[in-house]
């Protein structure tokens, strides 16, 4: 059984501040150390699982968060900016499941540190008319592949956000949010053990199917300014609904995930010069 991980970071336990996750934050170096926690316990439920074969896909910011040498598991790792497909980079149809650990809820939904891939350009988005985190939209590259998302970890919120796309995922949840900036955690060691625990078991009698969207889908992203939504029509088959909302429509969904991540590239500049 081959088993990719993507991780991000928010959704981890005991992380509930930009500065446990930014590098040089001050407290970086606990959020790396509480991730590692939780991928190792994640490997490890999968190995014993069966997994012959795990990689690591390192997704939060710079993406290269985690000591290659501390992963368990002899698993591979992948990390490094500018992935064509970022939080999916490295899935392809020989891989048997999809495990989203860390995952946090998406920019309207009050979880801790919520955002949908840039906080400061992008304010909501829509697939298929139904609000989404990273978690549906990356589950537009599982469907390409027609790989099945088993596991979600996070707070209360990043399991029935994803289970619109992906059909019998299983929630595993480490943390509970208060607000955007507030959560109430796990003790560490039981939320890995939960998380091992969990992954061991839906990867032992694996219930869910790779993502189905009806065709064509349809991404509805509102964005922070006018400059921004202008910006984003420069892409072909991105259109203008609102003063700060654009849609995009395609029938195939990797390639309608790569026209949202250029977009998201492309107004990242307009981030950048203010």
């Amino acid at each position: 059984m081959k088993v990719y991980i993507s991780v991000d970071l928010e959704g981890v336990a005991g992380i509930a501040d930009w500065e446990q996750c930014i590098a040089g934050g001050d407290d970086y170096a606990l959020g790396r150390d509480l991730a590692l926690g939780e991928v190792n316990a994640a490997i490890d439920g999968a190995v014993e699982a069966g997994a012959s074969e795990i990689l690591v896909n390192d997704s939060h910011s710079f993406m290269r968060n985690l000591p290659p040498t501390e992963l368990g598991g002899h698993a591979s790792y992948l990390s490094g900016r500018f992935k064509p497909l970022y939080m999916m980079e490295g899935l392809d149809p020989s891989y048997d499941v999809v495990i989203m650990l860390g995952y946090h809820a998406a920019m309207p939904t009050p979880g801790i540190l919520s955002h949908t891939y840039n906080p400061r350009a992008i304010a909501n988005v829509t697939l298929n008319g139904t609000v989404t985190g990273e978690a549906g939209i990356n589950a537009l590259v599982a469907m390409h592949h027609g790989v099945p998302v088993e596991v979600i970890t996070g707070d209360q919120y990043v399991g029935p956000e994803a289970a619109p796309f992906c059909p019998g995922i299983t929630a595993i949840e480490v943390k509970r949010s208060i607000s955007r900036y507030a959560a109430e955690h796990l003790h560490p060691h039981i939320a890995r053990q939960r998380i091992r625990e969990g992954i061991y078991q839906a990867l032992s009698e694996p219930s869910a199917a790779p993502p189905v969207l009806h065709l064509p889908a349809t991404l509805e992203i509102q964005l922070i300014s006018p400059d921004m939504a202008e910006q984003a029509t420069w892409l072909r088959g991105v259109e203008r609904v609102t003063s700060t909302t654009v849609r995009c429509e395609d029938d195939d969904p990797m390639r309608l995930f790569g026209t949202f991540m250029t977009l998201v590239s492309l107004t990242r500049s307009l981030v950048e010069t203010h």
